[in-house]
């Protein structure tokens, strides 16, 4: 795969065309939204991204789905795929589970089918096949040549709102297409997704809303929606299943659409406005009247444009095409969600089903945390500092309603998808850098109440009768086990900052309780059952899923490093900087591999797999034992070999943006090992310039003689005196300055080895 990445050749002339449709100077210019949307075959992993328009943090993202019942990549999008069923206004963003894809639209000519047919059987539905040679993309804007149809579709959005415009042949007959019963896979056999209710009225010959209700990975999404049209339709269907109502005025059902009928005068495109609410009709048409007053299409792309332009201005680089696409487009992808669920006027479906008010009209979802704790939130804590503290305050709210903190939060509902309870580290990280618009007393009661309350992924219970967690009681006991001790650092630290000595106490002793599962005769973390016997057999390379095996997502290699809270003592457990490299060297050239693994496992260099998070860290690790030198070659090879400009430009599912702030924070040269301590480890720069705009002062990193032969360190050097330490501080970044690397090809194994310039467990003393 890694050789696959590295020689691939495929270059979208559609993508070029919508790059350049923008002007130079503009870093939206280097944004390729078609960045993820596929794999180079079925070997390799797609990012699992959609190239459909939306704004930063938006609630609507409306985009193509290549798929009738969306499954895999979850966006809904695979760029291998050759025909489109229509436009849905929700999706997700390079997670590897599906959901959303309300209010599908499809505009169509001629005799229309009402059901989305087969992919490989043109004609057999409404589908469309379409060709990437006549399709586009920029931020806030897609575009694609609906080829069984000859209708050019274009679409824009504001955060609320989708808005389309289609172009129509002169003389065609011209129809839209609405179809409420597209949804995830229903067949799916690890939860079932169903629409419980739904319900399309027609209000005017201009006019048409609806809503449906249904479950699936959230357990109960309401979605409410009005469109209204440029022009009015002469004639329409109301389909319900098997049943065809000409003309009526409304249908409810649980398999319902309708084809509106716009005649044959075409001389000018037709333009749908499509408001969305998670809480009622009402809502969907206040917040398209808010956002979208009139029916000027080129605006609201405009606006959208200059919206992404004001955000990707947080950061500007220098670097090749390749490199600034890549890093733009992450930011991009980093700042499509968390998503902001509440309309206009505030109100928004709360973690309980109830309908409550934020009074400032944010309230985010969206949260994907086991991926993005790790260096998206970090990254947003740097350059998102506003909305870090609206994420948080969203957080509360579900604390408030539900009784803990969000672990995968996705339409205002927790679906306990992954382990550990990550909003943790999110809220102390923010909580010890200072961030302010949030309460740090609520932050404390927060973290500390999710400590200590027994839930899904979380059994508390065990955790103190046993210091561990026992397979027999708990499966992915290893990588739960882990991931709770350093949850349990991050509420120490809060603690000690509040002065709370007993709590700091106890929480950082539940910190040390990976230790418990370390065999020293095997050199890994291991699984016991609750007689604290060694689960047997033992394979190292053995992968486990979500269920029915010690480790989440990885292997025994992959979590042997995961104790980012206590390096220095994990080193110690191994035997001290030697052993540590030793194993170290051996992790990153082990190619062995069982015959199966977890379908997320991609992207590897030995057992490291850059395609997951759980590997996302190992390669900074380096620093902490004296060998940097190897750190800035495994980084190195990474940035260089892992991330491209095409389609396939992931190593892995691109996760809600961790994907992309592991390359933006690497990019730079740096990186959050530990996502909470303010400690940045220092990699291998590939920028020649990157300057972080703060409030008030900006933080430059220049990069001498960088390149792909380059990639060692051979000088650094921190507001123009000489610096040997391999890492900085958040607090060194935020009140500005300027970082100096001088890169070679060779390795200067005098830089950053001495024991005072290994990373530090915290900035805060």
């Amino acid at each position: 795969m890694l050789k696959k990445l590295t020689h691939l050749t495929i270059f979208l002339s559609a993508i070029s065309a919508g790059l350049q449709a923008q002007p130079a100077d503009k870093l939206t210019s280097f944004v390729n939204p078609f960045i993820g949307t596929g794999a180079v075959d079925a070997s390799s992993l797609s990012g699992s991204n959609f190239p459909g328009a939306t704004v930063p943090f938006g609630f609507v993202q409306l985009s193509p789905d290549t798929q009738d019942n969306p499954d895999n990549p979850a966006s809904g999008y695979d760029h291998n795929d050759k025909t489109i069923v229509g436009f849905s206004h929700t999706h997700l963003s390079g997670t590897g589970v599906a959901d959303l894809f309300d209010v599908l639209f499809m505009p169509a000519t001629g005799e229309v089918k009402t059901v989305p047919g087969e992919a490989d059987k043109p004609g057999s539905g409404y589908r469309s096949r379409f060709s990437h040679n006549e399709e586009s993309a920029r931020p806030g804007y897609y575009q694609v040549k609906l080829s069984d149809y000859n209708v050019n579709a274009e679409l824009t959005a504001t955060e609320h709102t989708g808005f389309h415009r289609y172009t129509f042949p002169a003389g065609a007959k011209s129809q839209v297409i609405i179809d409420m019963n597209h949804s995830l896979n229903k067949k799916r056999s690890y939860w079932s997704c169903r629409i419980i209710g739904a319900e399309l009225r027609v209000i005017d010959n201009k006019t048409i809303e609806g809503y449906r209700i249904l479950t699936g990975w959230a357990k109960m999404r309401k979605i409410y929606f009005r469109a209204e049209f440029s022009r009015p339709f002469s004639s329409h269907k109301m389909i319900n299943g098997q049943r065809v109502y000409e003309n009526e005025v409304f249908v409810n059902g649980t398999n319902i659409k309708s084809v509106l009928n716009f005649g044959e005068n075409n001389k000018e495109p037709l333009l749908v406005k499509v408001g969305l609410s998670p809480v009622s009709l009402e809502n969907a048409k206040m917040n398209m009247d808010q956002e979208i007053s009139g029916w000027d299409f080129e605006k609201v792309v405009s606006e959208a444009e200059n919206k992404w332009e004001q955000e990707l201005e947080k950061i500007h680089i220098e670097g090749t095409k390749e490199q600034k696409q890549i890093f733009y487009t992450g930011l991009y992808h980093a700042f499509t969600q968390p998503n902001n669920m509440a309309d206009v006027n505030g109100e928004y479906q709360a973690s309980d089903f109830t309908i409550r008010k934020a009074d400032d009209k944010k309230h985010y979802s969206t949260f994907s945390l086991w991926d993005t704790y790790r260096a998206a939130h970090p990254l947003y804590t740097l350059i998102q500092q506003e909305r870090t503290a609206d994420f948080i305050n969203s957080m509360f709210r579900q604390y408030d309603t539900y009784g803990y903190l969000p672990i995968w939060q996705l339409w205002g509902d927790e679906n306990y998808c992954m382990i550990g309870n990550h909003a943790i580290p999110v809220i102390v990280d923010a909580a010890l850098k200072g961030l302010k618009g949030f309460d740090i007393g609520k932050a404390y009661e927060a973290v500390k109440g999710s400590s200590v309350r027994t839930h899904p992924g979380s059994p508390f219970d065990l955790w103190n009768k046993y210091h561990f967690m026992p397979e027999n009681q708990q499966s992915q006991s290893v990588s739960i086990t882990l991931e709770m001790a350093y949850d349990d650092w991050c509420v120490a630290q809060l603690a000690k900052k509040l002065n709370k000595t007993d709590d700091y106490t106890y929480f950082m002793a539940r910190s040390m309780y990976y230790k418990n599962l370390y065999d020293s005769q095997t050199g890994f973390f291991r699984a016991k059952n609750d007689d604290g016997k060694w689960v047997s057999p033992f394979n190292p390379l053995q992968y486990g899923g979500n269920g029915g095996n010690p480790y989440t997502e990885g292997n025994a290699w992959q979590y042997f490093w995961y104790v980012p809270q206590d390096v220095k003592g994990l080193i110690s457990l191994v035997g001290g900087d030697k052993a540590f490299i030793t194993k170290l060297d051996q992790f990153f050239t082990l190619k062995d591999l069982p015959g199966e693994v977890n379908g997320n496992a991609s992207g590897f260099i030995g057992q490291y797999a850059h395609g997951n998070e759980p590997s996302h860290h190992a390669a900074y690790l380096y620093n902490y034992a004296g060998q940097p030198w190897k750190t800035q070659a495994y980084v190195a090879q990474v940035l260089n070999e892992l991330y491209n400009n095409s389609f396939s430009g992931y190593s892995g599912n691109e996760d809600c943006g961790q994907m992309s702030s592991w390359y933006i924070f690497s990019a730079m040269g740096f990186y959050p090992v530990n996502p909470a301590n303010s400690i940045y480890a220092i990699g291998s720069p590939v920028l020649p310039k990157a300057v972080i705009h703060l409030p008030g002062k900006d933080f430059t990193v220049t990069t001498k003689n960088p390149s792909k032969k380059n990639l060692y360190i051979q000088s650094v050097k921190l507001n123009g005196k000489s610096y040997n330490k391999t890492y900085i501080t958040h607090q060194d970044i935020v009140k500005g300055g300027t970082l100096e690397f001088t890169m070679g090809p060779q390795p200067n194994k005098k830089w950053g080895v001495s024991a005072d310039a290994r990373p530090l467990d915290s900035a805060f003393k």
